[in-house]
C-alpha cells in the first residue's frame, strides 16, 4: 500500500524514503499552532528556524560552516567543475563613465585612464567563456568574480555577452550592496565572512586573472600566491594584467634579491597587457 512518501529510492532525482517528517513539514506545523505565550516565546522556536539563535555569538562556527556549504552545494548541483577567477578594482569605471569613488580631480583622471582595464577584463571573460561553452558546456573554466562593480562587473558582463554562465561571490559591505546585473542569478552568492568567500574563490580555480585594484585585490592575490608558494594548493596560472601598474605597485624582483622569496617564485606570476595575451598563457599551460 502506497503512502504519501515514495517508498522507492535510487532513481535519479528521487529522495530516499524516511518515516520521519521533514524539517520543512515541521516548520509548517510550527507556524500553524495556536498563538499563545508559550508558542510565541523565542525559546519555543525550532533551532534551525530561529534567526536570532543562528545569528548569536556562540553559533559563529555553525555560520562559518553554512557559508562554506551553501555555495559549494549549489555549484556542485549546477555541475560547475572548474573556474577562472577574475579579480580587480571595484572603482575602475567602464570607459565613458565617471568614476564613482574618486575623491579628487587627479584620482578621477587616473581612474578614467585605467578604464581600459574594464574592456580588457570584459574581453578576457568573453574568451574564457566561449572556451567554457564550446569545450564543456559551461562546466569548466567558468568565470567567477566578486560580484561588484568595476572590473568585477566587466568579468560577469563578458560571460553574459557570449551567453555563458558566470559566478558572483558578493560580500556584505556598507556600500556595493547589490550585485552587478550580469552575474547568473542562480550562481550569485552573498557572504558575511571574507575568509570563507576567499576559500570559495580558490576551491575550483584553474587560473587567476588579476587586474589593477586596491587592498582587496592585493589581499586576494597574495593569499593565492602564498598558498601556491607553500604548496597548500596546486600551481595554477596567475596572470597580472597591466605590467606597468603591477611593477610599480610591487617590486617582486627586489623581494627575490633580498632573499625573502626564492628566485623561482618569480615564475609563479605572468605579466600581460591584453586579454588575448592572458588567455594564451592559460591555453598554453593546459595545452588546449
Amino acid at each position: 500500500m502506497e503512502t504519501d512518501k515514495d517508498l522507492l529510492s535510487g532513481a535519479e532525482g528521487e529522495e530516499a524514503f524516511s518515516p520521519f517528517p521533514t524539517s520543512g513539514e515541521d516548520r509548517a506545523r510550527q507556524t500553524a499552532k495556536p498563538r499563545t505565550p508559550q508558542t510565541l516565546s523565542p525559546t519555543y522556536r525550532l533551532a534551525y528556524d530561529d534567526p536570532d539563535f543562528l545569528a548569536s555569538e556562540p553559533m559563529r562556527g555553525v555560520r562559518l560552516q553554512l557559508e562554506l556549504m551553501k555555495p559549494d552545494m549549489a555549484l556542485t548541483e549546477a555541475g560547475i567543475l572548474s573556474t577562472v577567477v577574475l579579480f580587480g578594482g571595484a572603482r575602475i569605471p567602464e570607459p565613458g563613465h565617471d568614476p564613482w569613488a574618486a575623491r579628487t580631480p587627479e584620482q578621477a583622471e587616473r581612474l578614467r585612464a585605467n578604464s581600459h582595464y574594464y574592456d580588457e577584463a570584459r574581453r578576457f571573460a568573453q574568451l574564457a567563456s566561449r572556451h567554457s561553452a564550446n569545450s564543456s558546456g559551461g562546466k569548466e573554466f567558468v568565470i567567477v568574480t566578486g560580484g561588484g562593480p568595476g572590473v568585477m562587473e566587466a568579468g560577469n558582463r563578458g560571460a553574459s555577452d557570449v551567453g555563458a554562465v558566470s559566478i558572483a561571490l558578493n560580500i556584505t559591505l556598507p556600500h556595493e550592496q547589490a550585485p552587478n546585473p550580469y552575474a547568473t542569478p542562480e550562481l550569485c552568492f552573498n557572504f558575511h565572512y571574507f575568509a570563507i568567500r576567499k576559500m570559495h574563490f580558490l576551491l575550483r580555480a584553474k587560473a587567476m586573472a588579476i587586474f589593477p585594484g586596491g587592498f582587496g585585490t592585493m589581499d586576494e592575490l597574495f593569499e593565492a600566491l602564498t598558498l601556491i608558494q607553500t604548496r597548500r594548493m596546486a600551481r595554477i596560472p596567475v596572470v597580472l594584467f597591466g605590467e606597468s601598474f603591477w611593477r610599480r605597485v610591487v617590486d617582486f624582483e627586489f623581494l627575490a634579491q633580498e632573499g625573502t622569496i626564492a628566485p623561482d617564485d618569480l615564475g609563479l606570476i605572468h605579466f600581460v597587457d591584453t586579454a588575448e595575451q592572458g588567455w594564451d598563457i592559460i591555453r598554453s599551460y593546459y595545452e588546449f
